[in-house]
């Protein structure tokens, strides 16, 4: 190994991101930190944030172009100067669009063998599986009998939602983008009843399958549907922030639904930033992995082959082409 492979922003897109907004390079091996590692990446996660970040809307920061994509990763460790983690054990990195990274100490967590195989370790037992657990369980508090209405419901953070809250006892109603999807939902996911976005009146359904309103509303999306789902939750209902999938390729955002919806519904609206859950990650995967060992719960994972495909895969998923947890195998 001498040369690094890496995927660059190579420009800002307009509107929906193509592959030509990206570009393959070469860069020499990065060096190994005192006290830090030399990772190979094995996989690596694409998720709809990153479009903020190109967008330069993220908490996280900003992608210029020029730059090396930023991304959660499994990597393998190629060298070590770290007691703690040796060489040929799995971490979880931010190690990016790229082959190869070198991470200071501290940046890199040993993956706990238990997690078979390690992609889980960036979707259902990761931070998409992170980010609806504390949503629905921690955050909103989903309950034994309650209507929740989950858009996105095959994406990544959407199907483990659905799960949690079906092993909850709640009443799930998903909306997905395809039939196929749907169907997958109804029989996978634990959803009841699941609408189709583009075949189906959203507003229409929901009146007919939530006839006593949405007690909670997981928002992966934005857009006009937060005004429906608003427009139809129960008293006290709690709507969870969480995405904003219909607004990340778009320069100016929508604006939000009318107060007055939310002061009759005595609602209770809070935003929800996986980051501020990241202490009790080990906490989530003791609680979940048995889950998914005794086959509770399950990911569906889009995995694509190589680094030169991640830009492909990029751009299906925020063309809502994706089914399931996109990520590259490298």
């Amino acid at each position: 190994m001498t040369t690094n492979r890496q995927v660059i922003l190579a420009e800002k897109p307009e509107g929906v991101p193509t592959p030509e907004n990206f570009a393959l390079r070469q860069a020499p091996l990065p060096e190994t930190p005192k006290g830090g590692v030399l990772c190979r990446t094995r996989f690596l996660s694409l998720d709809p944030y990153m479009r903020s970040q190109i967008a330069g809307r993220h908490p996280s920061g900003t992608v210029a172009p020029g730059e090396v994509m930023r991304g959660e990763t499994v990597g393998e460790v190629m060298e070590s100067n770290s007691t703690e983690l040796p060489v040929g054990r799995l971490v979880r990195c931010m190690g990016g669009w790229q082959e190869y990274s070198a991470h200071a100490a501290g940046e890199a967590q040993l993956l706990d063998e238990a997690i078979t195989p390690p992609s889980h370790a960036l979707s259902i037992l990761g931070m998409t599986g992170l980010t609806a657990y504390a949503g629905m369980v921690w955050q909103a508090g989903v309950r034994e009998g309650e209507c929740v209405l989950i858009p996105a419901v095959t994406g990544a953070v959407g199907s483990a939602a659905a799960q949690f809250c079906a092993l909850r006892g709640a009443r799930v109603i998903g909306i997905a983008g395809s039939q196929a999807k749907c169907r997958f939902a109804r029989e996978s996911l634990g959803v009841e009843a699941c609408i189709n976005r583009h075949t189906e009146d959203i507003g229409a359904r929901l009146g007919e399958l939530c006839p006593s309103g949405i007690d909670v509303y997981f928002d992966l999306i934005g857009g006009s549907l937060l005004q429906t789902a608003c427009a139809h939750l129960a008293d006290h209902g709690r709507i969870v922030l969480c995405g904003l999938m219909a607004e990340y390729n778009r320069s100016v955002r929508e604006p939000g639904p009318p107060p007055g919806l939310l002061i009759a519904k005595r609602a209770v609206v809070s935003g929800l930033v996986v980051y501020d859950y990241e202490d009790r990650r080990e906490e989530y995967i003791r609680e979940c992995l048995p889950l998914l060992n005794a086959g509770k719960i399950h990911q569906r994972e889009d995995i694509s082959q190589g680094l030169e495909s991640a830009p492909d895969a990029f751009c299906h998923l925020m063309l809502g082409k994706n089914f399931g947890k996109v990520v590259v195998a490298l």
